[in-house]
């Protein structure tokens, strides 16, 4: 029993370490400027609604809208995946997040995706701003919206507390779950923490 935990560690530390190696041989820059994620977000978010008219009627409904503009995933069998974010209400950004999360059955190498979490209620809003950290399926209830799903939701019909909209370069993806990531609040170099919203 005590071998067979050992290689899960062995095995977690393996890819882990690729995960991190992978992204430094790709030259990707971790730990963004603020100003570098607004424009990535600005960037994200335009090209979603462009290809997503649902995306864009649900932000006008929104309380507010957290872009992570590039998520990262490298590895070998277990890997991980990394990103950075901002949290939009009325078109401004209010505060930054990382997410960050561990994935399997990878092939070698870096991929990248990008998705955007819209909170429809007010208590949701308020619960990824007033908690350190957030793993996504505890908590508010939340919804993956893929192109198929995107067809037949409505402002009328958008009862859940979060929808997410996961999207690459080629638009909506499928098959892609959030379920275990972890978001959590960070500062880039100029900000300062945000007040408790109560």
């Amino acid at each position: 029993m005590k071998l067979s935990k050992r290689n899960e560690i062995k095995t977690l530390l393996i890819g882990l370490c690729s995960f991190f190696l992978l992204l430094a041989s790709s030259g990707k820059v971790i730990a963004a400027t603020a100003q570098e994620i607004d424009k990535e977000v600005d960037k994200a978010l335009q090209e979603l609604f462009e290809k997503s008219p649902e995306a864009r009627q649900l932000a006008k409904m929104a309380k507010g809208i957290l872009v992570f503009p590039k998520i990262y995933k490298a590895g070998f069998i277990v890997g991980g995946q990394y990103g950075e974010g901002a949290l939009r209400v009325k078109g401004h950004t209010i505060a930054y997040f990382k997410s960050v999360g561990a994935s399997y059955g990878l092939q070698a190498g870096v991929q990248k995706f990008g998705y955007a979490l819209f909170f429809m209620t007010d208590n949701a809003l308020k619960y990824i701003l007033n908690s350190n950290g957030w793993e996504i399926g505890v908590g508010p209830s939340i919804v993956v919206v893929d192109a198929g799903t995107a067809k037949n939701l409505t402002t009328t019909t958008a009862k859940k507390d979060i929808y997410a909209f996961i999207f690459s370069q080629k638009g909506l993806m499928a098959g892609l779950g959030l379920q275990g990531t972890k978001i959590t609040p960070f500062h880039p170099e100029g900000t300062q923490k945000p007040e408790e919203h109560k």
